[in-house]
């Protein structure tokens, strides 16, 4: 009976232990414990936006203790910014923000994400800030007489404010109450946040965490999980502990779709692949049955497309571009030169309002747009020169071609006799008089009538 009760004590003492180390080790599910990492090194776009959305449904789905969302970003788009921004407030799992590494920055729309993580460190010789937005359409044109409506207190007067200004004091506006509001959530310094916006300042790591923008300062991964641990954040309206200390890192690498989003997300190279589908698509029509540059134009059209789709652009610009384009189109086949100069000038202003609201990263480049359009007006004028020629030289048939060539003289009596042109024996008359051995040609054909005539040095020097 003793024996038995040593058993059992022994056995649960040896349950309590495996207990204690799976919880130590694991979750309630027995899975091991881990933190995820997903780095975003560059301009924050759609690309972004897709590869933080998937890393958090890896996280929730193997029950990660946290995500750490690296960055080292100038800013980006504002619709990718607020996706973000949104998947963070509603993620099941905790994530930390950390700027690095060393030289790194979260600009622009990295402090809005920064200010929105649940815990936000900084690595030494990093900065944030610069969280101005972007005017939209580009600043508007002064003139003399109206510094005192484009100044630094521009907006602040609504009656004296042109409506560029106006629609500047509005983004000003929405981006200040958007951080304000991040800052209160997280209980971090909601003036300097408004002072980034409004004046475009930045601070170096330390005076950030002296702001209390920011909750620490760690050299890497490891010290960032050591000075996370125990903390209390907020998910989904309930608290919870951290217990990151010693966590194994598993950086999330971003699939061949989204790096392939990356790429083609910049508007210059949509424009381009967009060019690429078009004229592939062109060549096709014009040369049917060469296959290949209609499946690579086609391919690249819809690639080009699907990008300009993810991107805040004006359709009015679209449509002008597309224009452009089918005026230089038209312009290959009929030269006018009027359509070529008018296709120019609807792309150049298409690319110029394309955008709605540019980014850090999604610029319009003008020396891609401006290659690309003296480009497709050369290719255009080109291709329309060779065609006028063509035109003008458009080879003889029928009675045209008989005109002015070599015959022989087989019989003749009067005016009238045989010859041999082209290796066929022709009637023929004669207007002057022809013996046997001249040297003649074909002047005229009526019916199956040749008209001849003596040939001379002026007509041989011609046709050698």
């Amino acid at each position: 009976m003793k024996l038995a009760r040593v058993a059992l004590i022994a056995a649960a003492f040896v349950a309590a232990v495996a207990v204690c180390s799976s919880s130590a080790t694991g979750d309630a599910n027995g899975q091991e414990r881990t933190a995820l990492r997903i780095e975003i090194d560059g301009a924050i776009g759609p690309a972004s936006a897709m590869q933080f959305e998937e890393a958090l449904a890896v996280a929730a789905e193997r029950s990660a203790e946290v995500i750490i969302l690296q960055m080292d970003t100038p800013g980006g788009l504002v619709t990718s910014m607020r996706e973000i921004i949104a998947d963070i407030l509603a993620s099941p799992v905790p994530v930390i923000g950390y700027v690095a590494p060393a030289g790194g920055h979260a600009a622009s729309a990295g402090t809005y994400i920064l200010y929105a993580t649940h815990v936000a460190a900084m690595a030494p010789g990093t900065n944030l800030g610069a969280a101005t937005p972007i005017e939209m359409g580009g600043p508007m044109p002064s003139f003399p007489g109206d510094d005192k409506n484009n100044g630094p207190e521009a907006g602040k007067d609504p009656k004296n404010s042109p409506a560029g200004n106006a629609m500047i004091a509005k983004a000003t506006n929405d981006a200040v109450a958007l951080i304000r509001s991040l800052a209160e959530l997280r209980g971090r310094n909601a003036d300097w946040g408004e002072k980034a916006v409004r004046e475009a300042a930045s601070l170096s790591a330390s005076a950030a965490l002296q702001e209390n923008v920011i909750d620490f300062v760690a050299r890497d991964t490891t010290e960032l999980l050591h000075l996370a641990d125990g903390r209390t954040v907020e998910i989904a309206g309930r608290k919870k502990v951290l217990a990151t200390k010693g966590l194994p890192v598993e950086t999330l690498e971003p699939g061949w779709l989204i790096r392939l989003l990356a790429v083609i997300t910049d508007p210059n190279i949509a424009v381009i692949l967009m060019l690429i589908g078009v004229y592939g698509l062109v060549f096709e029509f014009t040369s049917p049955g060469a296959v290949a540059p209609g499946v690579i134009g086609t391919i690249c059209l819809l690639l080009g497309l699907y990008a300009l789709n993810l991107l805040p652009i004006s359709y009015a610009g679209l449509a002008l571009m597309l224009l452009g384009i089918i005026f230089l189109v038209v312009e290959v086949f009929n030269p006018t030169v009027v359509l070529g100069l008018g296709g120019v000038a609807a792309f150049l202003l298409g690319a110029a309002m394309l955008l709605r609201i540019e980014g850090p990263g999604f610029e319009m480049s003008w020396a891609v747009i401006g290659t690309a359009a003296i480009l497709t007006l050369g290719l255009a004028l080109l291709t329309g020169s060779y065609l006028w020629a063509a035109r003008k030289n458009v080879p003889r048939v029928g009675a045209q071609a008989m005109q002015g060539l070599p015959a022989k003289v087989l019989d003749w009596e009067g005016s009238e006799g045989h010859v041999l042109a082209r290796g066929e024996r022709w009637r023929a008359k004669a207007d002057e008089p022809i013996a046997v051995g001249d040297s003649v040609e074909v002047a005229d054909i009526r019916g199956l009538v040749l008209t001849i005539r003596r040939r001379n040095a002026r007509s041989d020097g011609a046709r050698q």
